[in-house]
């Protein structure tokens, strides 16, 4: 019996560990938006729930916002975790600025390469900021993580045109992991269904689209678009992926939709990785419950 006790334990243990990836537009994110309390500590949160957080529509030409938000993080975990970040340059074709934003717990993962994608005929309006990522799994050691904000005046062009940085990307560092996320308005008025099930990223083999078609990623009551997305590429990292989610922070933190509204008017989106594929998992929840309750009458019998 103590035997099959250790066992539960150590399988429960294992199926909780899990790697979790996120993106977040947090519309037009600036020191003096971070600073305000509710703001603050919800984004706190917010980014505390990812192991990877891909933040987007960060407007700060310097890096106060995020290294104020660093210092909150640091401030609620103490020395029990550790947190970096890594940016893109300001890209946009006006005045209009934004960066990418990865905020990643140091503990767990370190950047391996990145790199800005050279848009030479300027395909997006905000192209990609490419990072590689360490991965704490045997069966995958890194992923390639690939944001886009599009533009909603030509999505089905720039996501044809994200079908172009994945193949840049699997040829420059020889690899076919790669996570596609970010808000790509690939919903709505923005994109036609129709027009989504004709994308590259959709006919070609390989590509798994984590978020539903008919998942909800707005925060307005009015609203119910599927605009942020996460797209899995490559054998290992599809079969990693436990679950995939828009997290409605809102509900989980008891927002109105005005005081949500004040931090973005997007869920954040997310993907957990588990440590070992699908068919290698551990048994279900329901599984040891039973052997556990099977137990003594097994060591009555022997």
């Amino acid at each position: 019996m103590h035997g099959l006790s250790t066992l539960l334990l150590v399988l429960l243990a294992s199926q909780a560990e899990a790697f979790r990836i996120c993106a977040f537009n947090a519309h037009r994110l600036t020191l003096a938006k971070v600073t305000r309390e509710q703001v603050k500590d919800t984004l706190v949160q917010i980014l505390a729930r990812c192991d990877i957080m891909v933040l987007q529509e960060v407007v700060d030409s310097s890096n106060k916002t995020i290294s104020f938000l660093l210092q909150e993080l640091r401030r609620k975990f103490d020395s029990s975790r550790c947190y970096g970040f890594l940016n893109s340059s300001q890209l946009g074709r006006s005045t209009y600025k934004e960066k990418y934003v990865y905020i990643y717990r140091s503990d767990k993962t370190q950047v391996l390469n990145f790199y800005q994608y050279e848009d030479k005929d300027d395909l997006f309006a905000r192209e990609p900021f490419v990072a590689q990522f360490t991965l704490p799994s045997k069966i995958l050691s890194s992923v390639v993580l690939v944001p886009l904000h599009t533009t909603p005046k030509d999505v089905e062009n720039e996501l044809n045109a994200l079908h172009v940085v994945f193949l840049d990307v699997a040829q420059r560092w020889q690899t076919k992991d790669v996570i596609l996320l970010g808000d790509f308005n690939a919903d709505c008025a923005s994109l036609a269904k129709k027009r989504l099930s004709t994308l590259l990223l959709r006919t070609e083999v390989g590509f798994r689209w984590a978020i539903g078609d008919g998942e909800d990623t707005t925060v307005r009551a009015s609203t119910n678009c599927t605009y942020d997305r996460i797209v899995l590429h490559g054998e290992a990292c599809r079969g990693l992926m436990h679950s995939a989610t828009a997290f409605n922070f809102p509900q989980s933190f008891g927002l109105s939709e005005e005081e949500a509204l004040g931090i973005s008017d997007h869920y954040p989106v997310e993907v957990e990785l588990d440590w070992a594929p699908q068919s290698m998992q551990s048994p279900s929840l329901a599984t040891l419950l039973l052997l556990s309750l099977l137990a003594p009458q097994s060591s009555l019998v022997a």
